[in-house]
């Protein structure tokens, strides 16, 4: 489906560290969120957009439920971006005590944020959570509360990740379907291009993508809307 964006509707972009923009310190990146506003305000410039980004680095399902109301519900944005799931599944590898979210759990709070957005006619771009497929050992980080913490992640690390992943992936692509919404297929999409130009073009750990990686993000989001 393609989504048509009216003059001076407020799109709202929200989820974790990938929407966020984490980086390590000192990398300059833009995130797609940037990416998108450039390429729209350039090629679209009778039809100006105002551009939000509510995302944290280390959210999940939960953190967005519990400020949903404040950050997005009361801006009254036209169209609503999420792209979260990364952190809901693979949290417990940086903190053993929280426990894994289950595929269940995840699309039952999942669809608590939707809800009251299409009660309200609100258009949706549901992003899949992805895993893009590296190789060997590489730090990766949970960026959360002002502190990253790194740990080094190998192949059976990511190989349970993806066990995890699959599953609310699924779920992402039915609540998509159930609500009407604009799909990005970002897991598939980076699975493809992984296949051609190879995995560490797009990301270094696999979860936080590098300025090509946005760039895909940004180009597949913009395919989506007219």
């Amino acid at each position: 489906m393609t989504i048509t964006l009216k003059p001076h509707s407020t799109v709202l972009f929200t989820g974790d560290s990938i929407t966020d923009l984490w980086r390590p310190e000192g990398e300059d990146r833009c995130a797609y969120p940037a990416l998108v506003a450039g390429e729209w305000c350039f090629h679209h410039p009778g039809r100006p957009i105002t551009w939000r980004n509510t995302a944290h680095a280390g959210n999940t399902v939960p953190d967005l439920e519990a400020r949903w109301r404040t950050d997005v519900l009361a801006t009254r944005p036209d169209l609503v971006s999420i792209l979260v799931g990364v952190n809901d599944n693979g949290r417990h590898t940086f903190h053993p005590h929280v426990p894994e979210v289950s595929a269940d759990e995840f699309a039952a709070g999942y669809d608590r944020l939707l809800a009251p957005l299409a009660a309200t006619g609100t258009q949706l771009i549901l992003i899949e959570p992805f895993l893009i497929p590296v190789h060997g050992d590489v730090e990766a980080g949970i960026h959360r509360a002002g502190e990253a913490e790194e740990v080094i992640i190998g192949d059976d690390v990511r190989q349970a990740w993806r066990t995890g992943l699959d599953p609310k992936i699924r779920a992402v692509r039915e609540l998509a379907h159930e609500y009407g919404a604009a799909l990005l297929a970002a897991d598939r999409m980076f699975a493809e291009l992984s296949a051609t130009a190879g995995a560490e073009h797009w990301s270094e750990d696999g979860v936080h993508p590098t300025p090509a990686g946005h760039g895909a993000l940004a180009q597949a989001w913009l395919d989506l809307v007219a």
